[in-house]
């Protein structure tokens, strides 16, 4: 995946705009949407700021996030949205995934 592609899916997840996000980091929305489409790459200081403006670790925006914690937190990121007693039964099911001390 590229930078562009991330910071995509980042905002989408976020639930914020384009021009959102251009404000939060200090660029003209052209410039964030060039960055989004790949068709230029950020200087480390405004990757700095499309990181906080999108909460996401620079591993993961540059792509470097081992595929495991990837999809860890793309759990706690569905989690985050659950009920209480949603929560309730997926503790309980991740309980019933882990292997008992015979196995």
């Amino acid at each position: 995946m590229n930078l562009g592609t991330v910071a995509h899916a980042a905002r989408a997840r976020a639930g914020l705009t384009q021009a959102e996000v251009a404000r939060r980091v200090g660029v003209q929305l052209e410039v964030y949407g060039r960055i989004e489409r790949g068709e230029m790459f950020p200087s480390v200081p405004t990757l700095r700021r499309i990181c906080v403006a999108l909460e996401i670790p620079s591993d993961a925006l540059l792509g470097l996030e081992a595929p495991q914690a990837s999809g860890l937190r793309q759990l706690v990121d569905a989690a985050r949205g659950l009920r209480h007693s949603q929560l309730r039964l997926l503790h309980r099911l991740a309980q019933s995934l882990q292997p008992s001390p015979r196995d």
